[in-house]
């Protein structure tokens, strides 16, 4: 067995961790509520924390791998994330929970270091397919853990989700520390940056908190307009700081790119779909229907097992992208990504009265979700020098997150914008609410589709490339994505 064989298997499984962890307590917030006695707008923190903080960890740690090691910062991430689940399975407080939230957090770094890693360690011809596997793992994770949790809660109490976060980070970690070898690039020319990574988690906090806590606390209310305020002030300084110091944290040339800027833009645009069409068909699976005359009365797990399929296409995405990639550039997956995850979505919004509707749109905007994904390190990569691809794929994790908290804010908005009046006190949604929502995901998945048309220079991969790609292929449904070469693009 090469060094390199094992390396793929414990960095998906490690993608796969922090995706299922981040997204496993969606489904479950409104019964911690009452487990934990606290209110439903405070029981949001453990969503806002946990994104927070892997808003923030994220591009720090890809850029610590980046200057020291790739390697040591991925277990780092990964250990984490297994102390926050490990203090989550130990603790009954809210608080804690919370601070649990943040540790997990930390699992964010997975993402740019193990891209970064991949890009160093496998051979040329699977570097195109590994990447896009660890990158579509993110979709694959995110519907498995809302499935999982689903599962669990059928048999046991809440604290089975935080033990199985708990088993997948500590195998997860014990992979990567057995089977991926030491770093064989850094960047020993460059230095930290204090001043820019205190800066950019100032006005990532501001921003995220605002946008996440904006429905709760009111969209013009002073707390949540002071903060947008705080974000942009110290967004503008933090720009002005990377580009005066000598080594900054985030290179402001690389960044402005045209195939990473419009990467970034696309990737906070698939974000906002991904997970605000997770909590849009997952709050419409469970609604009573006899009570709002839709919805399907589905238990959590039911609801899970609805978006299975997009976790499924998430998983065919990965050597799929990885092939239209070597043939044709990451151009076409990255807009048939936007093409598909609109199409879903406008189904849904035509037709949502079956439950094999939501199968359906399901399974198609998983697909696409995993071909954006497969399609936007590929840009990145080509475009930024192996020693910056930690932060530059960092900084696109990053995009992919906030994106994904302003998706879940406007559709929570819109959701909660037009309801209906029962003889109870439940509020729910009309229906037009959630075909507004509908709606909404796919004009932004549209425009998703329509951002890789800005970046004007894309080079396919040659014949040979396009060869081993081929070949490489069938090893790809073995190991979930080792499949074939890079695509090279231009900026």
């Amino acid at each position: 067995m090469s060094p390199a064989s094992g390396v793929l298997p414990a960095l998906i499984l490690a993608m796969l961790s922090f995706s299922v962890v981040q997204t496993a307590v969606v489904p479950i917030l409104p019964s911690l509520a009452k487990e934990l006695d606290v209110s439903g707008s405070d029981i949001t923190w453990l969503m806002t924390a946990n994104l927070l903080s892997a808003a923030v960890l994220t591009p720090l740690l890809g850029r610590f791998g980046d200057l020291r090691g790739r390697k040591p910062m991925l277990l780092i991430s990964l250990a984490g994330l297994v102390a926050g689940s490990a203090l989550a399975v130990g603790t009954h407080s809210f608080t804690w929970l919370v601070v649990a939230r943040i540790l997990q957090g930390a699992g964010g770094g997975v993402l740019p270091l193990a891209i970064s890693i991949v890009r160093d360690e496998l051979p040329t011809h699977k570097v195109t397919g590994g990447v896009a596997a660890i990158s579509a793992s993110m979709g694959v994770g995110s519907g498995l853990g809302l499935v999982a949790t689903g599962l669990l809660l059928e048999h046991w109490s809440y604290k089975s989700i935080f033990w199985m976060g708990l088993v997948f980070g500590l195998l997860a970690l014990a992979l990567v520390a057995l089977r991926v070898p030491t770093d064989p690039v850094t960047d020993k020319d460059g230095g930290a940056d204090p001043l820019g990574a205190l800066t950019l988690a100032g006005w990532l906090s501001a921003l995220l908190v605002a946008v996440s806590q904006g429905n709760n606390w009111g969209w013009t209310s002073n707390r949540t307009l002071g903060l947008f305020a705080v974000a942009a002030v110290v967004c503008l300084v933090w720009i002005i700081i990377e580009a005066k110091v000598q080594h900054p944290l985030v290179d402001l040339t690389m960044m402005s790119r045209p195939a990473v800027a419009f990467t970034n833009l696309a990737g906070l645009l698939i974000g906002f779909g991904m997970y605000g069409s997770f909590m849009v068909i997952s709050n419409f699976a469970q609604t009573p229907a006899k009570l709002a005359h839709y919805g399907f009365t589905a238990t959590v797990l039911h609801a899970g097992i609805m978006l299975l399929p997009s976790a499924i296409g998430s998983m065919i995405a990965a050597p799929l992208g990885a092939l239209l990639i070597a043939r044709r550039g990451p151009r076409l997956p990255l807009v048939l990504g936007g093409v598909l995850g609109a199409a879903a979505m406008g189904y849904l919004a035509l037709r949502h009265s079956h439950e094999a509707d939501i199968y359906t749109a399901s399974a198609i905007f998983g697909l696409g979700i995993g071909l954006a994904f497969s399609a936007m390190p590929a840009y990145i990569n080509g475009a930024v020098p192996v020693e910056q691809s930690g932060i530059a794929n960092g900084m696109n994790a990053v995009l992919r997150t906030v994106g994904g908290a302003i998706g879940t804010a406007v559709m929570a908005a819109i959701l909660t914008g037009d309801t209906m009046k029962l003889p109870i006190p439940i509020a729910l949604p009309t229906l037009d609410a959630y075909k507004h929502a509908f709606w909404t995901t796919t004009v932004i998945c549209a425009i998703a589709a329509a951002v890789p048309f800005l970046i004007r220079t894309v080079k396919p991969a040659t014949n040979t490339a396009r060869a081993a790609a081929m070949a490489a292929a069938d090893e790809v449904t073995a190991d979930l994505g080792a499949s074939p070469v890079r695509a090279k693009t231009g900026a």
